[in-house]
């Protein structure tokens, strides 16, 4: 992308072809240099575009990052197999095995190291961490549809259980689950962990 088409592409609208090509070197970049060697100047060097076409639309480097993320998380989907156990067991091993075989892992925990320190970073993830909370919650939200989930259960309260469960992999390097150890999480995130005919000490109270 040259420069004047840089300044052609500035506006409310992304040129499709020059946002392309900005995504394309700030991944380049990501992976040849790292967290701390991107930036949005060596992006825009590598582009060939102008900083102020990458923060028009792009206001901040975290937002850059998550679009960069998004490229390389495009295979991962929600999957709708009639159980929500084997819902959740799915999405997880994807997930992981995603975030182990593919640049995403490294590419998400740099966003995350960047809201550490930076109040737009840490907007950028909150919104994106909202959206994908939503999106989690439908697999649970479909199974009350089906009957398969209590209608007093929040379906946000699931996802968050979810999304800690791969967080905590992803940043502590557990990504080599087994089939067996992410079907265990799935059920104690389902069925809880109070043994069946007990009372909780909440119900015990006087």
């Amino acid at each position: 992308m040259t420069e004047d088409e840089a300044r052609r592409s500035i506006g409310a609208r992304r040129n499709p072809k020059s946002a392309e090509a900005i995504l394309e070197a700030a991944e380049s970049v990501l992976m040849e240099e790292g967290h701390r060697g991107f930036s949005i100047e060596a992006v825009a060097r590598r582009a060939r575009a102008g900083k102020p076409t990458i923060y028009r639309w792009w206001p901040s480097k975290a937002a850059l990052l998550l679009d960069v993320y998004q490229r390389q998380k495009r295979d991962v989907v929600y999957p709708d197999t009639g159980s929500v156990e084997e819902d959740i067991v799915r999405f997880l091993k994807r997930l992981l095995s995603h975030w182990r075989d593919t640049p995403s892992g490294s590419i998400f925990r740099s966003i995350i190291a960047e809201a550490q320190s930076d109040e737009k970073a840490a907007e950028a993830l909150a919104g994106y961490a909202r959206d994908r909370r939503v999106q989690t919650g439908g697999m649970i939200a479909r199974a009350q549809r089906r009957g398969e989930v209590g209608s007093e259960v929040d379906p946000l309260v699931v996802a968050d259980l979810i999304s800690a469960y791969a967080w905590s992999h992803l940043l502590t390097g557990r990504l080599d689950e087994t089939d067996e150890a992410v079907r265990a999480a799935a059920r104690v995130m389902l069925c809880g962990i109070v043994k069946s005919g007990s009372q909780s000490s909440a119900e015990t109270l006087p």
